[in-house]
């Protein structure tokens, strides 16, 4: 599998009793099948796996799978502490034959270069599946380094990364020294320099709720390889990444869906809502970025 394009880790609604929304759940999936995203990622971290339960993470694969149903590549989350758990959520991708898996580093345990290679090569032997690697520090606690990079070398199903270090250096090491993994950006307020490096993904969260912005840098930059335009597109959608950045992430993300007419029903605790304040804010950034895009799209 080439991991070519903008992959939305799709978010979890819920109702308001806090039960995961199964119907809100696939019209999110229809919306971005018709905004003609090019994978969906369901059990990331946008779609709050570290909130659900197992059997909920299991159920809500296979409903994405029914509903998707061959149109996008999926990729499913096996994201997990305990290596136990992150087999079986491998197994459950096999069993409803999804495309792809994200495997990450376990979180918390603090494990070395080789006993997270030995967690990578556990999950790839239960599911068989291409591989798309989740290199995220900031949460997991550990970075997949050199030592990690030879123990997993002889790995076929290991295609891609979402690098998410936020290490500019650490992307051009991967670059240079890895050509055969190929870079997916999971740093969004760096994908100019990600595409500009040879990445031809980005998997963005933002794109649940402005798909055809983050489309259009991924055209600017990959498929018309006109980077003055990328800058200017991209200079456009910094104002949402650094508020993005500020906090509250999640629950951003979740309110631009519901800016667009999609129910979101709020997040798990502990994470709490945005107040109204901040959700001025936010639809402000939007609307001004997304006026502004469609003029650069349209050569103006």
């Amino acid at each position: 599998m080439k991991f070519e394009g903008i992959y939305t880790p799709a978010i979890t609604p819920l109702t308001a009793e806090g039960k995961i929304d199964d119907c809100a759940f696939a019209n999110v999936l229809e919306y971005l099948i018709e905004a003609k995203v090019h994978g969906i990622i369901v059990g990331g971290s946008t779609g709050e796996y570290y909130a659900h339960t197992a059997q909920e993470r299991f159920e809500l694969a296979a409903r994405a799978r029914d509903v998707i149903n061959g149109r996008l590549p999926l990729i499913v989350g096996t994201g997990a502490i305990r290596t136990e758990d992150s087999v079986a959520f491998a197994q459950a991708a096999k069993d409803i034959k999804a495309d792809a898996i994200l495997v990450g580093t376990p979180p918390y345990a603090l494990p070395t270069q080789q006993e997270i290679a030995t967690h990578v090569l556990a999950v790839d032997r239960a599911a068989g599946l291409p591989i798309m690697l989740y290199n995220y520090p900031a949460r997991m606690g550990m970075a997949m380094g050199e030592a990690f990079f030879s123990a997993i070398a002889g790995c076929k199903n290991i295609v891609a990364i979402k690098e998410s270090s936020g290490d500019i250096a650490h992307l051009h090491r991967l670059a240079r020294e890895y050509p055969q993994i190929a870079l997916s950006c999971g740093w969004d307020d760096q994908a100019l320099e990600f595409f500009a490096w040879g990445a031809r993904s980005w998997v963005c969260a933002g794109s649940n709720f402005i798909p055809h912005e983050h489309l259009a840098l991924y055209q600017a930059c990959v498929v018309e390889n006109d980077f003055a335009k990328g800058r200017r597109i991209m200079a456009e959608m910094m104002p949402l990444m650094d508020f993005l950045e500020a906090g509250k992430f999640v629950q951003s993300i979740k309110y631009g869906c519901e800016l667009n007419g999609l129910n979101s029903g709020g997040v798990r605790a502990p994470l709490q809502s945005l107040d109204d304040g901040e959700k001025q804010t936010l639809k402000g950034i939007i609307a001004v970025l997304k006026g502004n895009i469609a003029k650069i799209t349209e050569g103006i």
